[in-house]
């Protein structure tokens, strides 16, 4: 089964260059080029993977990247496109649930790259136990469901793969750099403040208190360690 990737960009020439290069790459693709229609487009599809550009003439790429990260579109992963130079808008895109960037200009063949990546990622055969047990915390890696006293958490597809990563490898020190190797499986450029944004919102969805963290613990200028032992229980 083709993956189906929809592209969100007011970019008609890009856009008509990245269907033909993606679709003779394997991929099924269909563009938008207004925010209201990739909206319509996204709740009404299933998608793999949506391509999104922050600069869309009729909408604010990141509010339109919360959206998206609501109802039947929650866990399809999001790959952010963005002419912007500033740093914060990346960080911010990565807050509201994107699951990585990239900016333009960019040659196909890193996008091609990512979105390779990304995909591998959800499709990733695990040879471990389905579910990991971590006191109130379970971690489901077939179903991709994360929850707390038996309550639901909701993560993107990225923040989930970057929670198994780490509670894989619980009790070890795992530096920004090992982290970002073991998620995205390839060595390309990452923005530094990436992993530490997405350790921020899982900290938000695991933690009583995210403020004093218990599961995944910082240890300054080493990285993050996932607590071996939560809740009172040894693992």
């Amino acid at each position: 089964m083709l993956e189906s990737l929809l592209l969100i960009d007011d970019d008609v020439r890009l856009s008509q260059m990245l269907v033909q290069y993606l679709g003779e790459a394997g991929y099924t693709v269909r563009a938008a080029h207004t925010g209201q229609e990739g909206l319509r487009l996204a709740q009404q599809g299933e998608w793999s993977l949506i391509i999104l550009d922050l600069m869309l003439p009729d909408a604010d790429g990141l509010d339109l990247c919360r959206q998206l990260r609501m109802g039947a579109t929650a866990a399809v992963p999001i790959l952010m496109l963005t002419a912007r130079g500033d740093a914060m808008d990346r960080i911010i895109g990565l807050e509201m649930g994107a699951d990585d960037y990239l900016p333009k200009p960019f040659e196909p063949r890193e996008l091609r790259a990512r979105i390779k990546a990304i995909l591998r990622r959800g499709l990733r055969e695990n040879t471990h136990a389905q579910v990991l047990r971590f006191g109130r915390l379970e971690i489901e890696r077939e179903a991709r469901e994360v929850r707390v006293d038996g309550q639901l958490r909701e993560l993107t597809s990225y923040q989930f793969d970057l929670l198994v990563a780490m509670a894989e490898r619980a009790g070890r020190v795992l530096s920004r750099e090992q982290l970002m190797d073991m998620v995205k499986g390839e060595a390309l450029e990452a923005f530094d403040r990436s992993i530490d944004v997405h350790i921020s919102r899982i900290r938000a969805a695991i933690e009583d208190n995210p403020k004093q963290p218990k599961r995944i613990i910082t240890l300054r200028g080493a990285g993050y360690i996932f607590a071996r032992s939560q809740d009172g229980e040894e693992q």
